[in-house]
């Protein structure tokens, strides 16, 4: 049988999702505790691997098993033997058709900023903080030029292996709270580090350091050189993946 399991998770103590040769994987320990639950190796597959410190509010993983235990017994099971960094959040039979990764329709990001003059010890590991007033209007304008199916080879990390650069972005969403700025970013899918480039290119137009247009250029450049350095990993959040209505998981 196929079990599918929402997931959330504070990355900064991993090197990612992803099994690690070096330093410890969020995938490792997920999988340790399914398999005590399910008296034999778990395998999972995830909607999108994350990277080192990047957080997950609703990571969607699918998985297996012969085991028979209803979903209160996975869910309580598996969290007795969770760091508390970690956390099963919901559990749900499903049909051997679904696949976490490719029957995704879309991801949900949220990178979340702390614009003020005074850093602060309480968010170090969950906003990036940056002291400079930030224009959000400008921001926002740039940030048109990225909607729509492009080549985003310039926001795309060297060590990305997926097979075409070619994406479609569906939205980049910006919110303002007191000194807290959020961007949500939706998509069919992304590339390595695509969310945390795109946001370090939005912060350099935010500090006008570059011009609305500049993300044009940087778009149609297909150069990842072009676009500057990459917004932290800490400040990264899956929020939520899309799934067809025939899975019934979106709602959850």
């Amino acid at each position: 049988m196929r079990i599918v399991m929402g997931i959330e998770y504070d990355g900064t103590a991993y090197n990612g999702w992803q099994k690690q040769n070096i330093g410890i994987g969020i995938q490792t320990v997920v999988e340790n505790a399914l398999s005590k639950v399910a008296n034999h190796q778990v395998n999972t597959i995830c909607a999108g691997r994350t990277d080192a410190g990047v957080h997950a509010r609703n990571q969607i993983v699918h998985f297996d098993t012969v085991t028979e235990r209803d979903d209160y017994n996975w869910l309580a099971g598996v969290n007795s033997n969770l760091p508390p960094d970690i956390n099963i959040t919901w559990v749900k039979n499903v049909s051997e058709e679904f696949h976490a990764r490719f029957s995704a329709l879309e991801r949900t990001y949220c990178y979340e900023i702390l614009n003020q003059k005074i850093r602060s010890a309480l968010s170090r590991n969950r906003f990036w903080w940056i002291y400079e007033s930030l224009d959000i209007d400008l921001m926002q304008s740039g940030a048109k030029h990225l909607i729509g199916k492009h080549d985003f080879t310039s926001f795309r990390a060297a060590s990305c292996q997926a097979a075409s650069p070619i994406r479609e972005m569906f939205n980049i969403d910006f919110q303002e709270k007191g000194e807290l700025v959020s961007i949500t970013i939706t998509a069919n899918a992304f590339l390595q580090r695509m969310v945390r480039n795109i946001v370090g290119a939005l912060v350099q137009i935010g500090k006008q350091e570059k011009d609305v247009e500049w993300m044009y250029d940087v778009l149609k450049g297909q150069d990842r050189k072009l676009a500057g350095v990459a917004a932290p990993a800490h400040g990264l959040t899956l929020l939520s993946v899309k799934y067809p209505n025939e899975f019934d998981i979106s709602s959850i």
